[in-house]
């Protein structure tokens, strides 16, 4: 077993976070572009919590798969 060869589920975790992010953003933008009637949105409408939560996931998710993404070894290693 070579723990090198492994992928760290890290990279999956941030992938994740990355989509649910970028899922969560559209949908406030989506908002922002075409509101709902006064009387059916929530109490904290105008602060845009659905933006703000989608840039810091999708932010916090690509720092993940930047930091855990597979690289290639060098040539060196692979003789070994």
């Amino acid at each position: 077993m070579h723990d090198e060869d492994q992928i760290p589920i890290w990279l999956f975790i941030g992938g994740i976070l990355t989509i649910y992010g970028l899922l969560i953003l559209g949908a406030g933008l989506y908002a922002l572009i075409s509101p709902p009637p006064a009387d059916a949105r929530v109490a904290l409408f105008d602060l845009h919590a659905d933006v703000w939560w989608g840039l810091l996931m999708s932010g916090v998710g690509l720092a993940y798969v930047v930091r855990y993404r597979p690289r290639k070894q060098h040539a060196t290693r692979m003789m070994d």
